[in-house]
């Protein structure tokens, strides 16, 4: 019961967050300087109304926004005057397809190299190149790799592998892909080897060392086993890129996800589109710290008889 009561008051306080988030954003974007209306004259002719001239205090234009959301309804976009949904159902796959591929092929390899940068023993040279290559690609921008890899291999006077730009093919997929892994593997794999080295430094595994276990079950049924809690954090973190996107990697490869339509509706001023990624990125913040204490509990059960559950 206690459980239950406080998965039920995690869920009912993102309710607040929920609102203070989209309200200061909806706030900071209506007080911004400029007016997308007065780029263009026909634009403003044509999504002129009666309560758009009239220009309502910001706290009923945002109540009425939140009674738009609760309808699912994003309104329509300023610049273009297409509705917001279909510029969001545009833009979200693409995102999704390369940051879900990039998340899956960092863990998938940053596990295994965390692990063994942890158990290595002596100056192996093998974990002293990997630990010098992890921490290299943390330190390199994003837009100079994307850049290189564009004249190295989608370049016709270089290896012309890989298309130029866009995503109509699998092909176009390789390249933004290892941009968006490079990074968030030189982070989850550092912090695989943190959590590693301090349970493999624990009483427990010295013990079951001491009755004969071998080496490979003491790493990973026992010490691996207790690093998954902050591990488990580091990736929750990393989920919202699944809907943010990047932008420097979708302008650089030309691609129209998430994070290029996020610069765009910013610098043309195009609050609705603003607001509705706002929304969608709070929302699956909030659900994957959500789903990061749910784990944790279901991951170390001393958590469930502690106070935070009481």
């Amino acid at each position: 019961m206690n459980l239950r009561r406080y998965l039920v008051r995690r869920v009912l306080l993102m309710v607040p967050t929920f609102l203070g988030i989209t309200a200061l954003t909806f706030a900071i974007a209506h007080f911004a300087p400029g007016d997308p209306l007065h780029l263009d004259s026909d634009l403003a002719a044509a999504v002129s109304t009666p309560e758009l001239d009239a220009k309502p205090l910001v706290i009923v234009q945002y109540g009425r926004w939140l009674s738009n959301l609760a309808r699912f309804d994003f309104g329509r976009s300023l610049v273009d005057h297409r509705q917001v949904s279909e510029k969001l159902v545009d833009a979200l796959p693409k995102t999704l397809l390369l940051a879900s591929l990039a998340l899956l092929l960092a863990w998938a390899l940053a596990v295994p190299s965390g692990v063994y940068l942890a158990t290595a023993r002596g100056a192996r040279r093998g974990a002293s190149i990997l630990s010098a290559g992890l921490a290299l690609a943390s330190a390199l921008p994003s837009f100079w790799v994307a850049v290189l890899l564009l004249l190295a291999f989608a370049n016709p006077r270089a290896l012309d592998w890989f298309p130029y730009q866009g995503l109509s093919s699998r092909w176009h997929v390789v390249l933004p892909v290892l941009c968006l892994t490079y990074p968030m593997l030189a982070l989850a794999a550092r912090q695989v080897r943190a959590a590693m080295q301090a349970s493999l430094a624990q009483q427990y595994v010295t013990a079951a060392r001491a009755r004969g276990i071998s080496e490979r079950r003491v790493v990973w049924h026992h010490a691996f086993r207790n690093a998954l809690l902050p591990l488990i954090t580091v990736l929750g973190l990393q989920l919202p890129h699944l809907i943010s996107g990047s932008v420097v990697v979708e302008r650089v490869f030309g691609i129209a996800g998430m994070g290029s339509l996020a610069i765009d509706s910013v610098v043309s001023r195009d609050y609705p589109v603003v607001m509705a990624i706002a929304t969608l990125t709070a929302l699956v913040t909030m659900f994957a710290m959500f789903l990061v204490d749910l784990a944790a509990l279901m991951v170390d059960p001393r958590l469930r008889g502690s106070e935070a559950v009481q």
